[in-house]
């Protein structure tokens, strides 16, 4: 098995307490450095994980070849200001949701002129949001260049940190699924 499919597959019950899992400790740099060889350009509107998948993507030397900035989209009004996001879609949907989570990748990429973009929206807790235990979390992942699209939503277990830290790591599996 592939490791991003091991990784969307078994991230959900994996304990990430003590951080990244040791077997999958050089996936995000293999994921750069194949972002590197197919030269795209990658950004990210990130809610839930707050900066920490771009930051994940910059500590990879190197990775101003692929990375030039992206977002982060905390508030509902700044997904609305900075990505130009319909606030009628988190109305109608919640932020915690596909569409948003597809709206964010897609925004971010056409911002920043990306090839991949992806949006990360979700529950870290301590507490539940608009109905939704903590945990759940949607990822989306578009490729501009082949118009590829994954939109996954988790119901990840573990504390604030370990539902951040599996979402960017999906994240970077979802990246590998579409380039």
């Amino acid at each position: 098995m592939n490791k991003s499919i091991e990784i969307l597959k078994e991230a959900e019950q994996a304990n990430f307490e003590n951080g990244l899992p040791q077997k999958w400790s050089d996936f995000t740099t293999e994921t750069v450095e194949k972002l590197k060889q197919k030269n795209l350009r990658v950004t990210a509107a990130e809610s839930l994980t707050a900066g920490l998948f771009q930051a994940t993507v910059a500590s990879v030397p190197g990775a101003s070849n692929i990375f030039d900035g992206g977002f982060v989209t905390y508030a509902d009004e700044v997904k609305v200001k900075l990505l130009g996001m319909d606030p009628r879609l988190i109305e109608q949907y919640t932020v915690v949701s596909n569409p948003v989570a597809k709206a964010m990748a897609e925004l971010s990429a056409e911002k920043v002129d990306a090839d991949i973009g992806l949006g990360f929206t979700g529950v870290a807790g301590p507490d539940p949001l608009e109905g939704n235990p903590v945990g759940t979390v949607f990822i989306g992942a578009c490729n501009r260049q082949n118009h590829q699209e994954i939109i996954k939503e988790f119901h990840f277990e573990g504390t604030r940190q370990a539902i951040r830290l599996k979402s960017v790591l999906c994240g970077f599996a979802l990246i590998q699924e579409i380039i």
